[in-house]
């Protein structure tokens, strides 16, 4: 089964991609990456681009409403997915613990629906 991960992240975390610990940053997802691939778990993923550059669309009455920026102002904004094949919700868990960003936002778990 699939399942993806949704990868929570800071705002410290946004900035430690760019800034003088991004080499630390990135050296813990290659790490992460690396271990997801040599498992043969690893479907596809990506991280995504600041919240700030995100636009939200909404439809009220027929009219289309849009808003720059995240859909909520929280401490932790999606930061990424990671799509995994996986035997089991526990097996999903796991990896979502060994996760870099678990450390300090959030990874949201979910079983991906099969169409």
């Amino acid at each position: 089964m699939q399942y993806m991960m949704l990868i929570c992240e800071t705002e410290d975390d946004f900035k430690a991609r760019t800034n003088e610990k991004k080499e630390m940053f990135w050296a813990a997802w290659r790490a992460y990456h690396e271990a997801m691939v040599g498992a043969g778990v690893y479907i596809t993923g990506s991280a995504l681009q600041a919240p700030s550059t995100g636009t939200t669309v909404r439809l009220k009455g027929g009219k289309r409403l849009v808003q720059d920026g995240p859909f909520a102002d929280t401490k932790e904004q999606l930061g990424g997915f990671i799509i995994l094949e996986l035997p089991s919700l526990d097996a999903a868990l796991d990896w979502a613990a060994r996760c870099p960003a678990a450390a300090t936002g959030a990874v949201e778990v979910r079983p991906v629906l099969a169409m």
